[in-house]
């Protein structure tokens, strides 16, 4: 509305001024040499604005003349990069679904049409990379590190790419040089961290997670339980080298991550070694009633220097009575007491906390169980016997991290790379499933444990006229019940009787030792008792000649050659053409 208001006015200013020039009376001389000229002043007016019009578009033509060329090169270059954007969504897609063809061909599209565009060289970089050229992925990851909105991405690709060819060294310079220039970028200060642990760096390694803190990639909680870990890692590598230090690390430790279990034990270590054990006591409490774990129990045990086995194991039903039954750790603290017990000789006591395990035992069980008929009673049967179904057993909790199962705790991941990864729990692979077992329990085994201790038996004072005396057959190997070894069974002489007879009068066969295959395949022969000693086809054998002269014989000469250029009686004999 203000609009139409306002061209209003202007229409009737417009109308008011060209009545009032045309009531204006008298007229306007020009005169140019010979030309003379006197129109009215309207006349005049009317004249002079149809020449400025005149003016104007004659400006206007000429302006478009002039600038026609540079709009027709801005319309190409869009149209270019209009063309480049295209080529780049579309390729960037093809590398989503995985068309190897289709991105290749869009690459090239966009390395035409948009040269300078960084996703033009992020494009060709994955299309490469997709393709398996690792070349020329490479080279674009290289020209993307040289340019500066694209450097920390090439870095990137970079390290990708030295990380796949197994360039640790390469990688880890790539890393720092992208924390140099970005110190909040997470995969390089994940990659020099995990680089400086996997050399042992423990100072560089305290550095990063000083600066990641700074840069706000950690909270505070997870920064004291990272700095205790890489203490703790640092502490152990020192312990037999510099004591000092590791104890003053491990301490600092203790303090950030109380429930650390190996800074526990380490701290514990020291303390005891310095008697105090109250002190000592307290830091193994804290870390069992978080995470309950043998080497805590075994420095619980041995906290106080001198004591003897029965005091060590009270110590020890102390400790596992601080854990509930309705936890998950409550079973070390019984397989800790049973083991001290065995050190005690208390074996009752340890085969009644181990009688709730032992019907389905895991391989430490098994094995106490063994290592309990063995001291106990001396039965080398029976302990046999739970050697082998520890074998079969499953498996207890183990440092494990990202799959990776270890017999000790790291700071470090060997998969990943990723700190405090290790965590004490039962790895993956022994893990109860649907599927049946797939093997057997041995017979052995199970004879062996349910047989009674081994009696001899006495032979008859009237024996017959000719006794026939029947032993086992030797064995392979010794695992058979001890009750076969040491029976003798007699048995008077008799006729021979048919087949048939004999076959429905002799005893049960016992039961093999290892059972016949159930899934079908074939056994495999046996292995013969002498192997004939056969030349592999790599293997140069021994010279036939036997052993020549070192000073004769020249690399990259032929025999005849080096015959013919040996010295002493040989070169004699062959210069003279023997």
């Amino acid at each position: 509305m203000l609009r139409i208001i306002l061209f209003l006015v202007l229409i009737a200013l417009a109308g008011a001024g060209a009545a009032w020039v045309a009531d204006q009376p008298g007229d306007v001389v020009m005169t140019w040499g010979g030309f003379r000229a006197s129109p009215s002043i309207p006349v005049f007016v009317l004249c002079l604005g149809m020449f400025a019009v005149l003016i104007v578009l004659l400006w206007s033509v000429l302006t478009v003349i002039w600038r026609t060329p540079g709009r027709m090169r801005r319309r190409r270059h869009e149209k270019r990069h209009a063309r480049g954007r295209h080529a780049i969504t579309h390729g960037l897609l093809a590398i989503g679904h995985g068309d190897t063809a289709l991105a290749r061909r869009h690459a090239e599209a966009a390395r035409r049409h948009a040269p300078d565009d960084p996703l033009a060289l992020l494009l060709h970089a994955q299309s490469a990379q997709l393709d398996g050229n690792r070349d020329e992925a490479q080279r674009a990851f290289r020209a993307m590190a040289e340019r500066e909105d694209t450097r920390l991405l090439g870095l990137r690709g970079l390290f990708i790419e030295a990380q796949r060819a197994d360039d640790a060294v390469g990688a880890v310079m790539i890393a720092e040089e992208a924390i140099k220039l970005s110190p909040s970028s997470t995969w390089a200060s994940h990659a020099v961290l995990g680089f400086r642990c996997a050399r042992g760096d423990w100072s560089g390694a305290l550095a990063i997670l000083d600066s990641n803190l700074s840069a706000g990639l950690i909270d505070k909680q997870g920064y004291r339980r990272q700095r205790g870990v890489l203490l703790t890692a640092r502490a152990l590598e020192l312990e037999t080298m510099d004591r000092d230090v590791a104890r003053e690390s491990v301490m600092e430790a203790v303090k950030l991550a109380p429930t650390l279990v190996p800074a526990a034990v380490l701290a514990a270590k020291f303390e005891s070694e310095a008697h105090q054990v109250r002190r000592a006591m307290k830091l193994v409490e804290a870390a069992w009633l978080a995470n309950p774990h043998p080497d805590l129990a075994d420095a619980y045990a041995h906290v106080k220097l001198g004591d003897s086995a029965r005091q060590r194991l009270q110590r020890i039903e102390t400790l596992a009575a601080k854990t509930p039954a309705d936890k998950a750790g409550y079973v070390e603290g019984q397989l800790a007491i049973a083991r001290a017990a065995i050190d005690a000789s208390e074996f009752a006591r340890a085969r009644e906390v181990l009688a709730a395990y032992v019907n389905d035992p895991t391989q430490r069980v098994a094995l106490l169980m063994a290592d309990l008929e063995r001291t106990e009673h001396g039965d080398g049967g029976r302990a046999r016997a739970w050697t082998l179904r520890a074998v079969r057993a499953r498996h207890d909790p183990a440092w494990t991290a990202d799959g990776y199962v270890s017999d000790r705790w790291r700071p470090i991941s060997p998969v990943t790379g990723r700190l405090d990864a290790f965590q004490w729990q039962t790895p993956v692979a022994s893990l109860p499933s649907d599927k049946g077992t797939t093997i057997e329990s041995s017979a052995f085994e199970e004879a062996m444990l349910a047989a009674p201790p081994p009696k001899r038996v006495t032979m008859a004072s009237d024996p017959p006229a000719e006794p026939v005396v029947i032993a086992p057959a030797p064995a392979a190997q010794d695992n058979a019940p001890p009750a076969a070894k040491e029976e003798l069974v007699v048995t008077p002489a008799e006729p021979v009787k048919p087949a048939s007879e004999a076959s429905e009068s002799s005893p049960v066969p016992a039961t093999p030792v290892f059972r016949t295959r159930a899934d079908g395949k074939p056994v495999p022969s046996p292995i013969p008792a002498v192997i004939p000693i056969i030349r592999a086809p790599d293997d140069p054998g021994i010279d036939d000649d036997g052993p020549s002269d070192e000073f004769t014989e020249q690399i990259g000469t032929s025999r005849d050659q080096t015959r013919a250029q040996a010295g002493g009686w040989r070169g004699f004999w062959s210069r003279w053409g023997a």
